[in-house]
């Protein structure tokens, strides 16, 4: 990624975070530059299934409906086991850095291999045990990637849906 500035907030709902991509897209950013992180389903739900056949991916579960969604409008989406968080869907550039991380090409001690792609975006340790900590709690996080003025632009349109926090990380 290029740029490594951002902007991230986290969410309650999958249906406040899939409201805030919308904004976002209405908005005219570029939705290659959004990632959108969440456990998939909760506890008490069933287990996900998610498959990819060539060019199509399908997600099954609860939340099905708002992946497959989300998927269509993002770059890019991966179901992961990360240790200590569970099972992790992602959409978006961060599935990359995610990747580069469980590869081992990207590591940081004493952070997961999601904190490790957090941080090769420049997001700082205390951020990234703060958004880890809220995936754990079954929140969503959207990060939109890109330079200052883009970062900036985000946190208004993102202060605006309401999120729990929102917060411009700058590298």
């Amino acid at each position: 990624m290029a740029d490594k500035n951002s902007c991230a907030a986290l969410y309650h709902t999958h249906e406040q975070a899939e409201e805030a991509v919308r904004a976002l897209q209405k908005t005219a950013f570029d939705v290659k530059k959004i990632s959108i992180i969440g456990k998939g389903y909760h506890h008490e739900e069933h287990p996900i299934g998610f498959y990819d056949t060539g060019d199509r991916v399908k997600f099954w579960g609860v939340q099905g409906v708002f992946w497959d969604g989300v998927r269509g409008l993002l770059l890019g989406a991966a179901t992961f086991w990360v240790p200590g968080l569970g099972p992790v869907v992602m959409a978006g550039p961060l599935v990359t850095s995610l990747v580069d991380a469980l590869k081992g090409t990207v590591a940081v001690a004493g952070l997961s291999a999601l904190g490790a792609a957090l941080h090769s975006i420049s997001i700082p340790k205390d951020s990234i045990i703060h958004y880890e900590t809220a995936l754990k709690s079954n929140h969503y996080l959207i990060i939109v990637h890109g330079d200052q003025k883009e970062a900036e632009r985000a946190h208004g349109v993102l202060a605006a849906s309401e999120p729990i926090d929102v917060v411009i990380h700058l590298s």
